[in-house]
């Protein structure tokens, strides 16, 4: 293959083939560096890892500022009168997490697992109950705006954004079409960056099979089993389920859809939050009302976490298997419960979903210690556990809110 044919594969035609082509590059670059690091004198899938990084932090960079412009124009261009799918989606976005917490819970009685807890983890940074989380919020929602754009707080990007959008109902039409243009502006920015998915793929994987492979997470098989396997239930049976509740008809090729140009990326990316564009992106090729995804989509990256409910649950259920705490039934539902609030005060980046493991901890009376301890084998199988976790999370973003645009749409 030449140099052109290869540039072209990586440029041009399907975005899905193209991440493909770079996924297969990666792995190439990952099996050979070992042999080439002597005779080179430097880690070949660690230098190409930067493109990984140039990327992922490409998408975070302009994510905040895609999702301030964008609702903030389709709130002051929003007709007066007209009606939007986001009460439908917002409801399937707590519905579904719920359900995943649940299935977590059943699939961490029907498989217990228990775990060698000799991680130690510092977890300063982890909230202690509910009520901090609720704060937390709510301290999100009123920060400084300029500040909310350079922490990447969508929670506040997004109650500013929908603030001013309110106020510029009032506005001009000129005032209103400038803000249109720079939200197209914008968008084609996104564009862009998105273009170079395959070669931030080609990066990422180079750099983490390389750096941790497969070997590390021999003595978590069991664990991660459950973990990805009542992902996959959710993503293939609970998610089809609740779609096909909306439009009534075959809700797989929506779903794969979904899976297989949203997840792919939020695969490797980590991030529901560096997944926003990408989702927005295909919710415009879907031809879904823009009023509604420009909205729906930021706000799902906050709330929307079904893989962040399971990994809490099934984390947990670890803990109290390994120390042989028994479990009501009572206890279960509430856990369910629990793990779906977290869930939604779970931050959009990689790990996110780990820092909240010692609040459903608490509920079963475990040790801060012991909790930090199973925060430490969540990172040792983050490999796979996060990544997969943030592919439902966000796939089902776009999934839902296409569902609801969908249903709404055949109502008229």
């Amino acid at each position: 293959m030449n140099m052109s044919r290869l540039i072209s594969l990586f440029f041009q035609g399907s975005l899905v083939k193209r991440i493909a082509v770079g996924l297969v590059l990666g792995i190439l670059v990952a099996l050979i560096t070992p042999m080439l690091q002597p005779t080179l004198g430097f880690n070949l899938a660690e230098k190409v890892g930067v493109l990984g990084q140039i990327f992922v932090r490409s998408l975070r960079a302009v994510a905040p500022l895609l999702i301030f412009v964008l609702v903030m124009a389709a709130i002051a261009n929003k007709k007066v009168g007209s009606k939007t799918s986001m009460k439908s989606i917002i409801v399937l976005y707590l519905v579904g997490t719920f359900l995943a917490a649940l299935v977590a819970v059943i699939a961490g009685f029907l498989f217990p697992t228990e775990v060698a807890l000799s991680v130690k983890e510092d977890i300063s940074a982890a909230p202690k109950g509910v009520g901090t989380v609720l704060l937390d919020l709510i301290f999100n929602m009123v920060d400084n705006p300029l500040n909310a754009l350079f922490r990447a707080n969508f929670i506040g990007v997004l109650t500013w954004s929908i603030g001013l959008g309110l106020a510029l109902r009032h506005a001009s039409d000129a005032t209103k079409t400038v803000i249109s243009d720079i939200s197209e502006a914008v968008s084609k920015i996104v564009y862009v960056v998105i273009s170079f998915a395959p070669i931030g793929v080609f990066g990422l994987v180079s750099e983490t099979l390389a750096d941790k492979g497969l070997v590390a997470l021999g003595g978590y098989i069991q664990l991660l089993s459950v973990l990805v396997g009542s992902m996959l239930f959710v993503a293939f049976v609970v998610n089809p389920v609740l779609v096909f509740w909306k439009i009534r008809r075959n809700p797989y090729p929506l779903v794969w859809t979904c899976l297989r140009e949203s997840g792919v990326t939020a695969f490797f990316t980590r991030s529901s939050a560096a997944n926003i564009p990408v989702n927005i992106n295909l919710a415009k090729r879907l031809n879904l009302d823009e009023e509604t995804y420009s909205v729906s989509i930021p706000l799902g990256a906050t709330i929307n976490m079904a893989g962040a409910a399971i990994t809490i649950t099934i984390l947990t259920l670890a803990a109290v298997h390994t120390l042989g705490i028994q479990v009501s039934f009572g206890s279960a539902i509430l856990l369910s419960l629990v793990a779906s609030l977290c869930a939604c005060g779970a931050s959009g980046v990689a790990g996110g979903s780990l820092l909240l493991i010692p609040l459903a901890c608490s509920l079963f009376g475990i040790s801060d210690d012991v909790a930090a301890q199973m925060i430490g084998v969540g990172f040792i199988i983050g490999i796979l556990q996060d990544s997969t976790e943030t592919a439902l999370n966000s796939s089902t973003d776009v999934l839902f809110t296409a569902a609801a645009c969908i249903a709404d749409e055949d109502k008229k």
